[in-house]
């Protein structure tokens, strides 16, 4: 039975998969930001989950309109951001930065589009649900299709994703009292232009030539440091405020503490975290790593023996995550503190995978 602490859920799934490819019944879909990294992965996501749809439009700023993209063999031309754009939509799928999602997702909210956005811009906003399919799928109960008239979905930060789908099954089991991570992020969390610079760099490095900085504002490739989110008072950034405050609205639970200290490390689409966690029970090593062992969306890569756990090479261009270095924490009393080591995919699981997943969830 589940502790009374922690709200009873329906039991997780891998969330709804749909495949159909193009449906005359399928629902009519647009993507905002399609030319960026998370846009483009939007395509190959839609592609592998043969997601049904019977329109499909392209949308992105004027600069890039008229250009072509390539999905399901046909060829559709880039149009510009409108906001006419919406009109006759069922779902917007935007990864388009904060800005334009806020001038541009009540738009369409109020038009009928369900609009599931990849952006912070909504997701700490009263009434919006923050999902992950196989952490929190009640959130959006009654959100469908033809039983109610769009809205506005926020798909949480990369970092606070890949952290609870391996963190939640504990929480569900014996509950959690205080998480602490340390993220090792990818140049993919900050666009495709962020991931060609440590490319640029990295080769320039190699060369003996001078770095190119257009990006950040230190030195890259062979480098690492503090994530470039805007500082807070506090001393914490932004980006490492998103996962408390996201955790704890996905968690429906403001008593569990959480810390965490984010880093950008020269790796091009894959996140590592290093997570420390204080439980409300003991809980075993092996117990955690049987939890672990059946959570949906997760795999585990545990081998001792051979020093072999999980590396963001293992994450990337995957849709599981995946978790190593379970071990009791010994600087806790009993079975009560547990470490373990995650690696997701940013640009997939991070978002446009669970963006769609969200989206089939509408169907």
């Amino acid at each position: 039975a589940l502790p009374r602490r922690v709200a009873p859920r329906r039991p997780a799934t891998s969330a709804v998969t749909v495949r159909a490819g193009k449906d005359p019944k399928g629902p009519r879909v647009v993507i905002a930001g399609i030319t960026g990294a998370v846009g483009q992965e939007f395509i190959r996501v839609l592609t592998e989950r043969n997601f049904p749809y019977s329109e499909m439009k392209m949308l992105a700023s004027a600069r890039s309109a008229g250009s072509k993209v390539e999905f399901d063999g046909a060829t559709y031309i880039v149009e510009e951001l409108t906001e006419t754009s919406f009109d006759n939509v069922d779902i917007a799928l935007f990864s388009a930065g904060g800005s334009i999602s806020k001038k541009f997702g009540p738009i369409a909210a109020e038009k009928g589009c369900f609009v599931v956005d990849n952006s912070s811009a909504f997701r700490m906003t009263e009434g919006v649900p923050l999902v992950i399919p196989e952490v929190n799928p009640e959130a959006l109960d009654g959100w469908k299709l033809g039983k109610k008239k769009g809205g506005i979905i926020a798909n949480p930060n990369c970092s606070t994703i890949i952290a609870l789908m391996a963190v939640t099954p504990i929480h569900r089991a014996v509950g959690v009292k205080r998480m602490h991570a340390s993220t090792y992020q990818a140049a993919s969390g900050a666009g495709a232009l962020a991931m060609a610079e440590l490319e640029q760099q990295t080769r320039e490095v190699l060369a003996g030539e001078p770095v190119t900085m257009n990006v950040f504002k230190w030195q890259y490739a062979f480098n690492l440091f503090s994530h470039n989110a805007p500082m807070t008072e506090n001393g914490y950034n932004e980006e490492e405020m998103k996962m408390v405050k996201e955790t704890q609205k996905i968690w429906c639970n403001n008593d569990v503490s959480i810390a965490a200290t984010c880093i950008r490390v020269p790796i091009m689409r894959a996140h590592g975290e290093s997570i420390n966690l204080t439980l409300m029970e003991d809980l075993d090593e092996k117990d955690a790593k049987e939890l672990l062992s059946k959570a949906p969306g997760v795999s585990i890569i545990d081998d001792r023996v051979n020093n072999r756990f999980p590396t963001p090479l293992d994450a990337s261009n995957q849709d599981n995550i995946f978790v190593g270095r379970i071990r009791q924490d010994i600087s806790q009393p009993g079975k009560r503190g547990l470490e373990l080591f995650v690696c997701g995919d940013q640009i997939k699981k991070g978002a446009a995978l669970n963006a769609v997943q969200i989206a089939e969830m509408l169907l």
